[in-house]
């Protein structure tokens, strides 16, 4: 039986989401159908660009994605406090980016509704509220927009993708840490790139760019804390919980373990982030490999597991269990 979106995705209990979208009757989102031979790779930019033009309309930041030959995958931060401190005419501004906009809201943003049209039009800035912090909106513009396309470039109707999008919460730092490095690893694991860095179309690829050009903002990405000040509380602004430079060693660490299909030790030179957040090299390798075989939908501790399942008043959910 399909659960309800609203009890996947809740951002008053956690605000990260990793998401996973897959092509339907053999359809290739990008690289070289070896039956015909016909090249889809210019679909990744595609995805790429209404992926990162999407993130600067919604008040949802990417942490990470990889876009791969039939699906992509998708880490998300959903900024909920975000959206309801956006003034009315914010709100305005942002949803006209990308749709048109009903002529009650422009006669309203010149002052020419009466109260009672005013009202309405109130209502209606509140939907699109909601929506910019809607995971299930962002990710149907996303699919949308894709569909469209490639149907009219394949000459045919029907769908693209073979459903809805698939999501898991990350309840805590260790299940984003360990959905976040199974996302930026995804090629190396599909022997589709030797390294991260070599990932076309991927996040880590875009964040080690923009390292060599010492670009600080990696928007619409979100920030790691940064190298020289670990406390972020005072910035007021969202961030990934742990250093770029730990992650980056995390990852190479990692991805060596997993391409030489070792199970892991703990070494002299294991990555600090390990330590500080208690995770055991065996089992992050043990995360990222099944993260996406074993379908649970909801990801952390025990304890996390717990409260997530009495906040949404059910008697049992469906996760993985991070000791």
């Amino acid at each position: 039986m399909t659960t309800a979106r609203s009890q996947l995705i809740c951002p008053d209990i956690t605000p990260y989401y990793h998401c996973v979208s897959r092509c339907v009757r053999r359809s290739f989102l990008c690289g070289e159908d070896p039956l015909t031979g016909v090249s889809y790779s210019h679909r990744r930019e595609w995805v790429e660009q209404r992926l990162l033009s999407l993130a600067t309309i919604y008040c949802i930041q990417i942490c990470a994605y990889a876009v791969m030959s039939n699906h992509y995958h998708l880490v998300v931060y959903i900024d909920k406090q975000s959206a309801l401190a956006l003034s009315e005419q914010q709100v305005i501004e942002r949803w006209s980016i990308a749709h048109h906009l009903p002529a009650i809201i422009q006669r309203f943003q010149h002052g020419q509704v009466t109260t009672k049209a005013e009202e309405t039009c109130y209502e209606i800035i509140e939907i699109w509220r909601t929506r910019l912090y809607s995971l299930s909106w962002f990710m149907r513009e996303l699919n949308q927009h894709i569909a469209t396309h490639a149907n009219r470039e394949d000459h045919c109707t029907g769908r693209f993708w073979e459903g809805r999008f698939k999501s898991q919460a990350l309840l805590d730092e260790k299940a984003l840490l360990a959905a976040m490095a199974y996302v930026d690893l995804n090629p190396v694991r599909a022997n589709a790139a030797p390294t991260p860095e070599q990932s076309d179309y991927t996040s880590i690829k875009i964040r080690l760019e923009n390292l060599k050009q010492d670009l600080l903002s990696h928007q619409p990405l979100l920030d790691f804390i940064d190298d020289n000040n670990s406390n972020s509380s005072n910035s007021g602004r969202a961030v990934i919980p742990f250093r770029l430079t730990d992650y980056l060693k995390l990852l190479d660490w990692l991805g060596r373990q997993i391409r030489e299909g070792k199970s892991g030790h703990i070494a002299h030179n294991t990555p600090p982030i390990l330590t500080r957040l208690s995770l055991p090299p065996k089992e992050c390798i043990a995360l990222c490999t099944v993260l996406e075989i074993r379908s649970r939908l909801w990801i952390g501790t025990r304890d996390n597991l717990h409260t997530a399942k009495v906040q949404l008043n059910r008697q049992r959910i469906t996760g993985i269990v991070i000791s």
